[in-house]
């Protein structure tokens, strides 16, 4: 205790000097523990956006995959079609449910409104793949993919800018200078995990798209919904086998087509988050050793400053062991000082993330009690020199040095 006394007193001498001393490890501390919260941030954002699209989803995509787990023609190959979503719906088990989509950009007026956005093609079964509901309306029934017919459902936005807050149901709209009449709504989504916004897009048959808009018969993607979590392996061997028998692909051969579970997804976008914020941490960790570098120069010139008081307290039975430790104990409070007020910066950027931008930033309490402990561990460590520098002076000199 006592001496903790005597660093808290040596410190408070030159209070300017401490305070900027302690700068290094406030900054670094603070960086630390905001950019880390960001990141498991973002990490919660896009495992969310994720799972938003079903944990049992299967994306079954254009394209074959290399070895290297590169995407060969993904989003340019045609090799997809509408008789493929059927077959797979009617011929694998382990499929509850799928859909085609195909999508492109257009323009929608209506009157005097007009606003580009997404236009999606997709099959009476959508909206049950993708666990998604209507706010208002009705969706279009497989008699209208059939037809095709010109019925349209809006997403939030579009309804919004299109109408403002008036009902569009039963309204009609011009998509690429086609009627189409808007029988149906969908609920807020939110953004895909590669970034769509999936409230500024119209929803329309499948089929009408491909007739009517493109002039294709090929299908962007296959989405699928396996029976159960447990089923979805057995659902992708099911599709895969499927599709290499219709589209007459040896065993041996390269698949012009991959299955994707939502489950690989999932996971290797939680490792790359993971990746992410330890990357962050250790960048901003960066700080936090030249704040330590900083402490160690202050005690080296605290030190020389304080030889004959060293000199002194030596002549009067103070011990190296004794004399390292005063000095340890000064730059350990110098880098928990810091810590500890870094800390209270960094909660400080989280509340301001969180409640003004609206990023869901949380507070990591364990990792915040790992930094400060670091922290001061840094103080210890670079403490270290000077402290043993101090206990080697001979007396005789120190007490004689001016």
């Amino acid at each position: 205790m006592n001496i903790a006394g005597l660093a808290f007193r040596s410190l408070a001498r030159n209070p300017f000097r401490t305070i900027l001393t302690m700068l290094g490890i406030v900054i670094g501390t603070a960086a630390v523990i905001l950019l880390v919260s960001l990141g498991m941030g973002a990490r919660h954002l896009v495992l969310d956006s994720i799972n938003n699209l079903g944990p049992n989803l299967l994306i079954v995509i254009p394209g074959s995959v290399t070895d290297s787990g590169a995407q060969v023609g993904g989003g340019t190959d045609t090799t997809l079609t509408l008789d493929d979503a059927r077959a797979i719906r009617e011929g694998c088990p382990s499929v509850l449910e799928d859909s085609a989509a195909l999508r492109t950009a257009g323009q929608v007026l209506s009157g005097a409104a007009n606003w580009s956005t997404v236009i999606l093609g997709t099959e009476s079964t959508y909206l049950a793949v993708r666990n998604w509901e209507l706010s208002k309306g009705s969706f279009f029934t497989e008699k209208d993919v059939r037809a095709m017919s010109r019925v349209a459902i809006l997403g939030r936005k579009v309804a919004r800018r299109l109408f403002g807050f008036s009902d569009p149901v039963g309204k009609w709209v011009q998509i690429n200078h086609s009627p189409f009449q808007v029988i149906g709504i969908l609920s807020p989504k939110g953004q895909s995990p590669m970034g769509m916004d999936q409230d500024d897009m119209v929803v329309i048959p499948i089929t009408t798209l491909q007739t009517q808009i493109m002039g294709v018969t090929y299908v962007g993607v296959i989405l699928a919904n396996a029976v159960s979590t447990d089923g979805i392996e057995t659902a992708k061997q099911e599709i895969s086998r499927l599709l290499r028998i219709r589209h007459h692909i040896p065993p041996d051969g390269r698949p012009d087509f991959s299955v994707n579970p939502m489950s690989d997804i999932t996971r290797t976008a939680n490792r790359l988050s993971l990746i992410l914020t330890v990357l962050l941490a250790a960048i901003a960790s960066i700080s936090l050793l030249v704040g330590g570098i900083g402490i160690m120069n202050i005690m080296l010139v605290s030190v020389r400053e304080r030889t004959r008081e060293i000199g002194i307290r030596m002549a009067i039975g103070a011990r190296p062991g004794d004399i390292v430790t005063q000095f340890l104990v000064e730059s350990a409070v110098l880098s928990l000082l810091g810590g500890l007020t870094g800390i209270l910066l960094g909660a400080g950027g989280i509340f301001l993330f969180r409640d003004l931008v609206g990023w869901p930033a949380p507070f990591p309490i364990g990792f915040m009690t790992a930094t400060l402990l670091f922290s001061g561990g840094i103080g210890v460590v670079f403490g270290l020199y000077p402290a043993v520098m101090a206990s080697r002076l001979d007396p005789m000199v120190a007490l004689r040095y001016e």
